[in-house]
């Protein structure tokens, strides 16, 4: 039986104030809003846009070991995000963490944990890129340990990036770095995917991108905002005006 983390992501969203996973377009508006003090979010009903769900539901493609990795990879990157975001939030109160954790990010793991389900359906499957695994395949959101992955170049991040949130304004550089991170990788793997045909994989990922992209956004005008007149540019070029691959 396929499980989703939507219903989960409700439950989550709820114990640090929220109200759900929110559609992209809603992400969009609510973190541009999200850079004020005072914040009221519309929430949404959690359900991915009809495409992605299309793209999750159609038969499965034939993956390299490769881009079978890249599944557990996505799965922990975007868990790093959100737990990143909530105790960030926790720590500074900063709107926008919070916003992209319960919405964007929540619903990003459920989409990635439907591609692990879909491709990933016994032992015989494994991901070569994982150590110890921790089990997540078919676990809430909840339940899953806030800061402990089973991909070593996860964990190492997840400890760089939070020793690095020394203030607020260090805290929103961390949001600018983790969704370039999140844009350059998903743009390595969409085309490792559109190599193989396998454009469920392509749809799903390109997704989570354009997330990342609004994220990033919200994050920049956060800094700017709290008078970091460069925004996400004072990190340097690797990580200044992130701009949509052209095809």
């Amino acid at each position: 039986m396929k499980k989703t983390l939507f219903s989960m992501c409700l439950v989550a969203s709820m114990m640090v104030g929220m109200a759900g996973c929110g559609s992209s377009d809603a992400i969009a508006d609510a973190v541009e809003e999200s850079v004020s003090e005072e914040v009221n979010v519309e929430t949404e009903t959690g359900a991915l846009p009809t495409e992605v769900q299309v793209a999750l539901d159609a038969p499965s493609s034939k993956l390299s070991q490769e881009l079978t990795d890249t599944l557990a990879y996505m799965g922990n990157e975007e868990r790093l995000a959100y737990d990143v975001y909530n105790a960030l939030y926790k720590q500074y109160g900063t709107k926008q963490f919070t916003n992209i954790a319960t919405n964007g990010e929540c619903q990003h793991i459920g989409a990635v944990q439907q591609l692990i389900q879909k491709y990933k359906l016994d032992d015989t499957i494994s991901f070569t890129n994982v150590v110890d695994p921790l089990g997540y395949l078919d676990t809430p959101i909840e339940a899953m340990d806030a800061g402990v992955y089973d991909v070593p170049q996860i964990q190492k991040l997840y400890t760089d990036l939070m020793a690095r949130a020394t203030d607020e304004i260090e805290a929103l550089k961390v949001g600018c770095i983790i969704e370039v991170v999140d844009v350059n990788d998903l743009t390595r793997d969409i085309a490792l995917a559109e190599s193989e045909n396998a454009t469920d994989i392509v749809t799903v990922f390109s997704f989570l991108r354009d997330g990342s992209y609004n994220h990033y956004w919200a994050f920049d005008k956060g800094l700017k905002n709290k008078d970091v007149s460069e925004g996400c540019c004072t990190l340097g070029v690797d990580y200044c005006h992130l701009e949509y691959p052209k095809k």
